[in-house]
Protein backbone atom coordinates (compact mmCIF):
# COMPACT_ATOMS: atom_id res chain seq x y z
CA UNK A 1 0.00 0.00 0.00
CA UNK A 2 1.61 2.94 -1.19
CA UNK A 3 2.12 6.13 1.62
CA UNK A 4 0.68 9.08 1.02
CA UNK A 5 2.19 13.04 1.26
CA UNK A 6 2.92 13.73 4.47
CA UNK A 7 1.30 17.09 4.20
CA UNK A 8 -1.76 14.79 3.71
CA UNK A 9 -1.06 12.20 6.49
CA UNK A 10 -1.09 15.16 8.80
CA UNK A 11 -4.47 15.43 8.18
CA UNK A 12 -5.34 11.68 8.89
CA UNK A 13 -4.81 10.22 5.18
CA UNK A 14 -2.08 7.90 4.97
CA UNK A 15 -2.58 6.28 2.04
CA UNK A 16 -3.19 5.48 -1.65
CA UNK A 17 -5.56 3.04 -3.04
CA UNK A 18 -3.79 2.98 -6.15
CA UNK A 19 -0.17 1.82 -5.78
CA UNK A 20 0.41 2.65 -9.39
CA UNK A 21 2.72 6.09 -10.21
CA UNK A 22 1.17 8.95 -10.47
CA UNK A 23 0.77 11.24 -13.77
CA UNK A 24 2.05 14.44 -11.89
CA UNK A 25 0.67 17.11 -13.60
CA UNK A 26 -0.75 20.65 -12.40
CA UNK A 27 -4.77 21.63 -11.83
CA UNK A 28 -6.43 25.04 -12.44
CA UNK A 29 -4.01 26.47 -15.18
CA UNK A 30 -6.70 27.83 -16.61
CA UNK A 31 -10.50 28.66 -14.86
CA UNK A 32 -12.06 26.65 -17.34
CA UNK A 33 -9.63 23.60 -16.09
CA UNK A 34 -11.59 23.00 -13.20
CA UNK A 35 -15.17 22.98 -14.08
CA UNK A 36 -17.90 22.64 -11.35
CA UNK A 37 -22.00 22.60 -11.54
CA UNK A 38 -24.09 22.14 -8.70
CA UNK A 39 -26.64 19.08 -8.95
CA UNK A 40 -29.67 20.90 -7.72
CA UNK A 41 -32.24 20.24 -5.48
CA UNK A 42 -35.14 23.17 -5.50
CA UNK A 43 -37.64 24.05 -7.31
CA UNK A 44 -39.22 27.47 -7.53
CA UNK A 45 -41.90 29.37 -8.12
CA UNK A 46 -42.44 31.79 -11.19
CA UNK A 47 -41.09 35.12 -10.66
CA UNK A 48 -44.64 36.69 -10.69
CA UNK A 49 -45.58 34.39 -7.28
CA UNK A 50 -46.55 36.47 -4.28
CA UNK A 51 -43.46 38.48 -2.88
CA UNK A 52 -45.20 38.03 0.37
CA UNK A 53 -45.31 34.21 0.51
CA UNK A 54 -42.15 34.09 -1.36
CA UNK A 55 -39.76 36.99 -0.71
CA UNK A 56 -36.41 35.17 -1.76
CA UNK A 57 -34.99 35.85 -5.49
CA UNK A 58 -33.60 32.40 -6.46
CA UNK A 59 -30.46 33.15 -8.87
CA UNK A 60 -28.56 30.60 -10.80
CA UNK A 61 -24.76 32.15 -11.37
CA UNK A 62 -21.84 31.09 -13.56
CA UNK A 63 -18.78 32.09 -11.79
CA UNK A 64 -15.30 32.86 -13.50
CA UNK A 65 -12.14 33.09 -10.99
CA UNK A 66 -14.68 34.28 -8.35
CA UNK A 67 -14.68 32.98 -4.37
CA UNK A 68 -18.04 32.17 -3.34
CA UNK A 69 -18.00 34.87 -0.35
CA UNK A 70 -16.45 37.18 -2.50
CA UNK A 71 -19.75 37.11 -5.17
CA UNK A 72 -21.60 36.66 -2.56
CA UNK A 73 -20.30 40.22 -0.91
CA UNK A 74 -20.05 41.73 -4.42
CA UNK A 75 -23.23 41.34 -5.23
CA UNK A 76 -24.88 42.50 -2.07
CA UNK A 77 -22.70 45.39 -2.26
CA UNK A 78 -24.30 46.51 -5.90
CA UNK A 79 -27.46 45.81 -4.90
CA UNK A 80 -26.83 47.93 -1.87
CA UNK A 81 -28.50 45.30 0.44
CA UNK A 82 -26.90 43.79 3.93
CA UNK A 83 -24.76 40.92 3.32
CA UNK A 84 -27.19 37.98 5.33
CA UNK A 85 -29.96 38.87 2.82
CA UNK A 86 -27.53 36.85 0.34
CA UNK A 87 -27.59 33.10 0.82
CA UNK A 88 -26.10 30.39 -1.37
CA UNK A 89 -26.36 26.49 -1.36
CA UNK A 90 -22.56 25.21 -1.46
CA UNK A 91 -18.98 27.01 -1.12
CA UNK A 92 -17.04 26.91 -4.55
CA UNK A 93 -13.30 27.48 -5.00
CA UNK A 94 -12.16 30.62 -6.61
CA UNK A 95 -9.50 29.07 -9.25
CA UNK A 96 -11.86 27.52 -11.27
CA UNK A 97 -15.83 28.13 -13.39
CA UNK A 98 -18.81 27.44 -11.21
CA UNK A 99 -22.09 27.24 -11.68
CA UNK A 100 -24.20 27.56 -8.34
CA UNK A 101 -27.45 29.06 -6.33
CA UNK A 102 -27.74 31.83 -4.39
CA UNK A 103 -30.92 33.58 -3.23
CA UNK A 104 -31.51 36.84 -2.12
CA UNK A 105 -33.99 37.96 0.32
CA UNK A 106 -36.43 40.60 -0.97
CA UNK A 107 -34.85 41.27 -3.49
CA UNK A 108 -35.42 43.12 -7.17
CA UNK A 109 -35.64 40.13 -9.59
CA UNK A 110 -35.32 43.02 -12.62
CA UNK A 111 -32.65 44.53 -10.89
CA UNK A 112 -30.69 40.94 -10.14
CA UNK A 113 -31.21 40.50 -13.91
CA UNK A 114 -29.73 43.27 -15.41
CA UNK A 115 -26.48 43.12 -13.17
CA UNK A 116 -23.27 43.80 -15.20
CA UNK A 117 -20.87 41.83 -12.87
CA UNK A 118 -17.21 40.90 -14.60
CA UNK A 119 -16.40 37.38 -15.14
CA UNK A 120 -20.40 36.40 -14.27
CA UNK A 121 -23.31 35.21 -15.97
CA UNK A 122 -26.57 35.32 -14.03
CA UNK A 123 -29.78 33.29 -14.60
CA UNK A 124 -32.75 34.59 -12.55
CA UNK A 125 -35.15 30.91 -11.77
CA UNK A 126 -38.07 32.72 -9.90
CA UNK A 127 -38.84 33.24 -6.26
CA UNK A 128 -39.10 30.72 -2.60
CA UNK A 129 -40.56 31.11 0.53
CA UNK A 130 -36.80 30.28 2.45
CA UNK A 131 -33.79 31.07 1.54
CA UNK A 132 -31.48 28.42 -0.04
CA UNK A 133 -29.20 26.77 1.92
CA UNK A 134 -26.79 23.37 2.24
CA UNK A 135 -29.72 20.49 2.35
CA UNK A 136 -30.66 21.91 -1.60
CA UNK A 137 -27.59 20.78 -3.41
CA UNK A 138 -27.71 17.07 -3.84
CA UNK A 139 -23.97 17.10 -5.44
CA UNK A 140 -21.87 18.30 -8.08
CA UNK A 141 -20.67 17.49 -11.54
CA UNK A 142 -17.07 17.84 -12.47
CA UNK A 143 -15.09 18.45 -15.46
CA UNK A 144 -11.14 18.63 -14.82
CA UNK A 145 -8.26 19.07 -16.64
CA UNK A 146 -4.61 17.92 -15.83
CA UNK A 147 -1.79 19.48 -17.83
CA UNK A 148 2.11 19.35 -17.86
CA UNK A 149 1.53 15.46 -16.82
CA UNK A 150 4.80 12.73 -16.88
CA UNK A 151 5.62 10.71 -19.44
CA UNK A 152 3.20 7.96 -20.36
CA UNK A 153 0.53 9.54 -17.81
CA UNK A 154 -1.65 7.21 -20.65
CA UNK A 155 -0.69 4.04 -18.95
CA UNK A 156 -0.83 5.57 -15.80
CA UNK A 157 -4.29 6.40 -15.99
CA UNK A 158 -5.56 3.52 -17.41
CA UNK A 159 -3.75 1.16 -14.41
CA UNK A 160 -5.29 3.65 -11.58
CA UNK A 161 -8.57 3.41 -13.50
CA UNK A 162 -8.72 -0.47 -13.22
CA UNK A 163 -7.37 0.13 -9.42
CA UNK A 164 -10.72 2.79 -8.52
CA UNK A 165 -12.79 0.27 -10.25
CA UNK A 166 -11.76 -2.80 -8.56
CA UNK A 167 -11.86 -0.74 -5.32
CA UNK A 168 -15.04 0.56 -6.01
CA UNK A 169 -16.36 -2.79 -6.63
CA UNK A 170 -19.93 -3.39 -8.53
CA UNK A 171 -22.22 -0.88 -8.06
CA UNK A 172 -25.95 -1.84 -10.06
CA UNK A 173 -28.89 0.24 -10.65
CA UNK A 174 -29.97 1.70 -6.78
CA UNK A 175 -32.83 1.95 -8.05
CA UNK A 176 -34.16 -1.48 -8.08
CA UNK A 177 -35.74 -2.52 -4.74
CA UNK A 178 -36.50 -5.91 -2.32
CA UNK A 179 -37.85 -7.06 1.10
CA UNK A 180 -34.99 -6.95 2.74
CA UNK A 181 -34.15 -3.20 2.69
CA UNK A 182 -38.09 -2.21 3.47
CA UNK A 183 -38.50 -0.73 7.14
CA UNK A 184 -35.55 -2.37 8.83
CA UNK A 185 -33.67 0.49 9.23
CA UNK A 186 -32.05 1.23 13.04
CA UNK A 187 -31.54 5.02 13.09
CA UNK A 188 -29.17 4.91 16.21
CA UNK A 189 -27.01 7.54 14.90
CA UNK A 190 -27.95 10.78 13.84
CA UNK A 191 -27.44 14.87 14.18
CA UNK A 192 -26.31 17.95 12.58
CA UNK A 193 -23.82 18.53 10.66
CA UNK A 194 -17.66 21.88 0.49
CA UNK A 195 -20.07 20.67 -15.04
CA UNK A 196 -22.05 18.80 -17.18
CA UNK A 197 -20.03 15.95 -18.98
CA UNK A 198 -22.07 14.60 -22.31
CA UNK A 199 -18.78 11.89 -22.44
CA UNK A 200 -20.04 9.50 -19.75
CA UNK A 201 -22.01 7.41 -21.88
CA UNK A 202 -18.24 6.63 -23.76
CA UNK A 203 -16.16 3.65 -23.71
CA UNK A 204 -13.40 5.41 -21.37
CA UNK A 205 -16.51 5.18 -18.34
CA UNK A 206 -16.04 3.39 -15.53
CA UNK A 207 -17.45 2.77 -12.08
CA UNK A 208 -14.72 3.71 -9.85
CA UNK A 209 -14.58 3.94 -6.04
CA UNK A 210 -12.54 5.83 -3.62
CA UNK A 211 -12.48 6.18 0.22
CA UNK A 212 -14.64 9.69 1.02
CA UNK A 213 -11.94 11.44 2.37
CA UNK A 214 -12.28 15.22 3.18
CA UNK A 215 -9.98 16.80 1.11
CA UNK A 216 -7.12 18.99 2.34
CA UNK A 217 -8.99 22.03 1.67
CA UNK A 218 -11.39 21.37 4.98
CA UNK A 219 -7.83 21.68 7.39
CA UNK A 220 -6.25 24.41 4.99
CA UNK A 221 -3.91 23.56 2.24
CA UNK A 222 -0.87 25.84 3.08
CA UNK A 223 -1.37 25.95 6.95
CA UNK A 224 -3.20 23.16 8.13
CA UNK A 225 -4.59 24.08 11.56
CA UNK A 226 -8.26 24.02 11.50
CA UNK A 227 -8.66 20.30 13.21
CA UNK A 228 -5.96 21.31 15.44
CA UNK A 229 -7.51 24.10 16.73
CA UNK A 230 -11.11 21.94 16.85
CA UNK A 231 -9.36 18.64 18.65
CA UNK A 232 -7.86 21.56 21.37
CA UNK A 233 -11.31 22.45 21.48
CA UNK A 234 -12.95 19.51 22.26
CA UNK A 235 -10.27 18.95 25.00
CA UNK A 236 -11.29 21.88 26.37
CA UNK A 237 -8.13 23.66 26.08
CA UNK A 238 -8.99 27.02 24.71
CA UNK A 239 -5.91 28.52 25.47
CA UNK A 240 -4.55 25.98 22.91
CA UNK A 241 -7.02 26.71 20.60
CA UNK A 242 -6.35 30.17 20.13
CA UNK A 243 -2.41 29.94 19.80
CA UNK A 244 -2.87 27.09 17.36
CA UNK A 245 -5.06 29.25 15.05
CA UNK A 246 -2.97 32.68 15.84
CA UNK A 247 0.65 31.68 16.79
CA UNK A 248 2.10 28.18 14.67
CA UNK A 249 3.82 29.81 11.73
CA UNK A 250 3.84 27.99 8.06
CA UNK A 251 6.85 27.62 6.17
CA UNK A 252 4.27 28.15 3.27
CA UNK A 253 2.87 31.61 4.51
CA UNK A 254 4.52 34.76 3.54
CA UNK A 255 7.73 35.74 5.46
CA UNK A 256 6.00 38.84 7.17
CA UNK A 257 3.15 36.52 8.60
CA UNK A 258 5.94 33.55 9.76
CA UNK A 259 7.65 36.41 12.04
CA UNK A 260 3.81 37.47 13.07
CA UNK A 261 3.24 34.41 14.10
CA UNK A 262 6.36 33.49 15.91
CA UNK A 263 6.45 36.67 17.82
CA UNK A 264 2.99 36.12 19.48
CA UNK A 265 4.35 32.28 20.24
CA UNK A 266 7.44 33.91 21.96
CA UNK A 267 4.67 36.51 24.06
CA UNK A 268 2.76 33.53 24.88
CA UNK A 269 5.44 31.92 26.40
CA UNK A 270 6.13 35.11 28.57
CA UNK A 271 4.72 35.65 32.13
CA UNK A 272 3.22 38.60 31.10
CA UNK A 273 2.50 38.55 27.58
CA UNK A 274 1.93 41.83 25.68
CA UNK A 275 -1.22 40.74 23.44
CA UNK A 276 -1.39 44.49 21.89
CA UNK A 277 2.27 44.24 20.79
CA UNK A 278 1.29 40.80 19.20
CA UNK A 279 -2.10 42.52 17.65
CA UNK A 280 0.31 45.31 16.45
CA UNK A 281 2.68 42.70 14.54
CA UNK A 282 -0.12 40.72 12.96
CA UNK A 283 -0.74 41.87 9.24
CA UNK A 284 -3.70 43.39 8.52
CA UNK A 285 -4.66 41.18 5.83
CA UNK A 286 -5.32 38.18 8.64
CA UNK A 287 -8.33 39.53 10.06
CA UNK A 288 -9.48 36.49 11.68
CA UNK A 289 -5.98 36.75 13.95
CA UNK A 290 -6.31 40.15 14.69
CA UNK A 291 -9.89 39.49 16.02
CA UNK A 292 -8.59 37.28 18.54
CA UNK A 293 -5.59 39.21 19.53
CA UNK A 294 -8.11 42.34 19.71
CA UNK A 295 -9.71 40.54 22.88
CA UNK A 296 -6.79 38.85 24.01
CA UNK A 297 -5.70 42.75 24.43
CA UNK A 298 -8.91 44.06 25.31
CA UNK A 299 -8.96 40.95 28.41
CA UNK A 300 -5.97 40.56 29.54
CA UNK A 301 -6.47 37.14 29.09
CA UNK A 302 -5.29 34.45 31.37
CA UNK A 303 -8.20 32.25 32.29
CA UNK A 304 -9.70 29.65 29.55
CA UNK A 305 -13.14 31.47 29.45
CA UNK A 306 -10.88 34.58 28.11
CA UNK A 307 -9.60 32.42 26.00
CA UNK A 308 -12.66 31.24 24.71
CA UNK A 309 -14.09 34.51 24.72
CA UNK A 310 -11.05 34.92 22.07
CA UNK A 311 -11.90 32.09 19.49
CA UNK A 312 -15.50 33.33 19.52
CA UNK A 313 -14.24 36.56 17.79
CA UNK A 314 -15.02 34.61 14.71
CA UNK A 315 -18.10 33.77 13.14
CA UNK A 316 -20.35 31.56 14.20
CA UNK A 317 -20.05 29.02 10.62
CA UNK A 318 -15.51 29.43 11.27
CA UNK A 319 -15.98 28.28 14.98
CA UNK A 320 -17.91 25.26 13.57
CA UNK A 321 -15.75 24.78 11.24
CA UNK A 322 -12.92 24.31 13.70
CA UNK A 323 -14.97 21.41 15.43
CA UNK A 324 -15.97 20.11 12.28
CA UNK A 325 -12.49 19.96 10.95
CA UNK A 326 -11.66 17.72 14.06
CA UNK A 327 -14.31 15.50 13.39
CA UNK A 328 -12.72 15.28 9.74
CA UNK A 329 -10.02 14.37 10.76
CA UNK A 330 -11.04 11.83 12.78
CA UNK A 331 -13.10 9.91 10.43
CA UNK A 332 -9.70 10.49 7.83
CA UNK A 333 -7.51 8.65 10.68
CA UNK A 334 -10.47 5.89 10.93
CA UNK A 335 -10.52 5.42 7.03
CA UNK A 336 -6.49 4.78 6.88
CA UNK A 337 -7.05 2.42 9.62
CA UNK A 338 -9.73 0.71 7.96
CA UNK A 339 -7.10 0.53 4.68
CA UNK A 340 -4.27 -0.57 6.41
CA UNK A 341 -5.97 -3.60 7.65
CA UNK A 342 -7.41 -4.59 4.84
CA UNK A 343 -10.93 -4.53 5.54
CA UNK A 344 -13.24 -3.66 2.97
CA UNK A 345 -14.96 -0.16 1.78
CA UNK A 346 -17.52 -1.21 -0.29
CA UNK A 347 -19.24 -4.07 1.73
CA UNK A 348 -19.61 -4.30 5.21
CA UNK A 349 -17.96 -7.11 7.80
CA UNK A 350 -20.04 -8.08 11.08
CA UNK A 351 -20.34 -4.89 13.64
CA UNK A 352 -20.36 -1.86 10.66
CA UNK A 353 -22.90 0.58 10.19
CA UNK A 354 -24.70 0.77 6.78
CA UNK A 355 -26.91 3.42 5.30
CA UNK A 356 -28.83 3.52 2.58
CA UNK A 357 -29.00 4.78 -0.22
CA UNK A 358 -30.96 8.30 -0.53
CA UNK A 359 -33.83 7.54 -2.94
CA UNK A 360 -34.14 11.23 -4.21
CA UNK A 361 -30.84 11.60 -5.68
CA UNK A 362 -30.67 12.19 -9.23
CA UNK A 363 -29.65 9.16 -11.68
CA UNK A 364 -25.94 8.55 -11.53
CA UNK A 365 -25.40 9.81 -8.47
CA UNK A 366 -24.65 7.26 -6.13
CA UNK A 367 -25.63 9.28 -2.67
CA UNK A 368 -25.96 8.03 1.12
CA UNK A 369 -28.46 8.75 2.99
CA UNK A 370 -27.17 9.07 6.81
CA UNK A 371 -30.52 9.14 8.11
CA UNK A 372 -31.45 5.90 7.36
CA UNK A 373 -29.10 3.87 9.16
CA UNK A 374 -29.02 0.01 9.58
CA UNK A 375 -26.63 -2.12 11.92
CA UNK A 376 -24.82 -5.34 10.27
CA UNK A 377 -25.24 -8.58 12.63
CA UNK A 378 -23.25 -11.54 11.98
CA UNK A 379 -26.24 -13.33 10.51
CA UNK A 380 -26.96 -10.13 8.48
CA UNK A 381 -23.42 -9.52 6.34
CA UNK A 382 -24.94 -11.48 3.27
CA UNK A 383 -27.88 -9.35 3.28
CA UNK A 384 -26.01 -5.65 3.51
CA UNK A 385 -22.97 -7.14 1.71
CA UNK A 386 -25.82 -7.82 -1.30
CA UNK A 387 -27.45 -4.13 -1.16
CA UNK A 388 -23.72 -2.62 -0.95
CA UNK A 389 -22.82 -4.37 -4.30
CA UNK A 390 -25.89 -3.30 -6.16
CA UNK A 391 -25.54 0.73 -5.00
CA UNK A 392 -28.43 0.51 -2.37
CA UNK A 393 -26.51 0.72 0.43
CA UNK A 394 -23.13 2.11 1.78
CA UNK A 395 -20.96 1.67 4.78
CA UNK A 396 -20.28 4.51 7.28
CA UNK A 397 -17.73 5.61 9.81
CA UNK A 398 -18.48 8.45 12.74
CA UNK A 399 -18.22 11.83 12.23
CA UNK A 400 -17.73 11.99 16.23
CA UNK A 401 -20.31 13.67 18.53
CA UNK A 402 -22.19 13.56 21.46
CA UNK A 403 -25.08 11.13 19.88
CA UNK A 404 -22.59 8.80 17.96
CA UNK A 405 -22.79 5.14 18.91
CA UNK A 406 -19.79 3.48 17.69
CA UNK A 407 -19.67 0.86 15.68
CA UNK A 408 -19.21 -3.39 16.62
CA UNK A 409 -16.92 -5.86 15.92
CA UNK A 410 -13.46 -4.96 14.43
CA UNK A 411 -14.75 -1.76 12.51
CA UNK A 412 -15.96 -0.44 16.43
CA UNK A 413 -12.56 -1.56 17.70
CA UNK A 414 -11.07 0.81 15.27
CA UNK A 415 -12.96 3.79 16.15
CA UNK A 416 -12.39 3.27 19.65
CA UNK A 417 -8.66 2.88 19.02
CA UNK A 418 -8.64 6.23 17.22
CA UNK A 419 -10.46 7.83 19.50
CA UNK A 420 -8.61 6.51 22.36
CA UNK A 421 -5.16 7.63 20.54
CA UNK A 422 -6.34 11.10 20.92
CA UNK A 423 -7.72 11.16 23.99
CA UNK A 424 -11.46 12.18 23.02
CA UNK A 425 -14.79 10.58 23.97
CA UNK A 426 -17.99 11.62 22.11
CA UNK A 427 -19.40 13.18 24.99
CA UNK A 428 -16.41 15.62 24.67
CA UNK A 429 -17.97 17.13 22.29
CA UNK A 430 -20.70 18.77 24.78
CA UNK A 431 -19.52 22.29 24.30
CA UNK A 432 -20.70 25.75 24.70
CA UNK A 433 -22.51 27.86 22.29
CA UNK A 434 -21.70 27.22 18.59
CA UNK A 435 -18.96 24.57 19.25
CA UNK A 436 -20.94 21.95 20.17
CA UNK A 437 -22.18 18.53 18.11
CA UNK A 438 -24.08 15.72 18.21
CA UNK A 439 -22.56 14.09 15.26
CA UNK A 440 -23.38 12.03 12.38
CA UNK A 441 -22.11 9.13 10.37
CA UNK A 442 -20.63 9.54 6.45
CA UNK A 443 -20.24 6.98 3.80
CA UNK A 444 -16.63 5.30 3.66
CA UNK A 445 -16.79 4.65 -0.22
CA UNK A 446 -17.57 7.14 -3.02
CA UNK A 447 -18.55 5.88 -6.20
CA UNK A 448 -18.65 7.29 -9.41
CA UNK A 449 -19.30 7.09 -13.22
CA UNK A 450 -16.05 8.85 -14.58
CA UNK A 451 -15.25 9.55 -17.49
CA UNK A 452 -11.39 9.92 -18.66
CA UNK A 453 -10.75 11.48 -22.06
CA UNK A 454 -7.16 9.94 -22.47
CA UNK A 455 -5.96 12.62 -25.16
CA UNK A 456 -6.83 15.87 -23.30
CA UNK A 457 -6.11 14.30 -19.66
CA UNK A 458 -10.01 15.29 -18.21
CA UNK A 459 -11.63 13.73 -15.96
CA UNK A 460 -15.73 13.78 -15.14
CA UNK A 461 -17.51 12.87 -12.91
CA UNK A 462 -20.06 13.10 -9.97
CA UNK A 463 -20.09 13.18 -6.96
CA UNK A 464 -22.50 13.95 -3.81
CA UNK A 465 -22.55 17.08 -1.84
CA UNK A 466 -19.90 16.89 1.09
CA UNK A 467 -17.37 14.70 -1.16
CA UNK A 468 -14.23 15.87 -2.73
CA UNK A 469 -13.31 16.14 -6.08
CA UNK A 470 -9.55 16.11 -4.75
CA UNK A 471 -10.06 12.96 -3.26
CA UNK A 472 -10.24 11.35 -6.85
CA UNK A 473 -7.23 13.45 -8.16
CA UNK A 474 -4.93 12.61 -5.93
CA UNK A 475 -5.12 9.01 -7.13
CA UNK A 476 -4.08 9.81 -10.31
CA UNK A 477 -1.42 12.94 -9.50
CA UNK A 478 0.19 11.41 -6.76
CA UNK A 479 1.45 14.71 -5.71
CA UNK A 480 1.64 17.02 -2.54
CA UNK A 481 -1.68 19.02 -2.36
CA UNK A 482 0.74 22.71 -2.82
CA UNK A 483 1.89 20.63 -6.35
Amino acid sequence: MRDAHPIEQAVGINYYVSDADGIGGRLRVEPEDFRVEEIENFEPEPIDADPGAYPEILLRATLRSWDTNDFAGRLSDILEISRERVSWAGTKDKHAVTTQLFSVSNGDPEAIADLDIRGVEIDVLGRTGRPISFGDLHGNRFQIRVREVDANADDRVEEITDDLRAFGGDAGDSSDTDSDDSGDTDSDDSGDNDDNDDSNDSDNTAVAGIPNWFGQQRFGSRRPVTHEVGLAIVAGEWREAVLSYVANPFETEPEATQAARAFVAEEAESDDPDWAACLDEMPGQLGYERSMLHRLAEDGASTPEEFRHALEAVPWNLQQLFVNAAQSYLFNRILSERLRRGLPFGRPVAGDVCCFVDSDAPEGLYAPDTDRLQRVSENRVDVMERHCSRGRAFVTAPLVGTDTELADGEPGEIEREILADEGIEPSDFELPGEFTSSGTRRAILVRTDLAVDPETLSFGFALPSGSYATALLREYQKGGPME
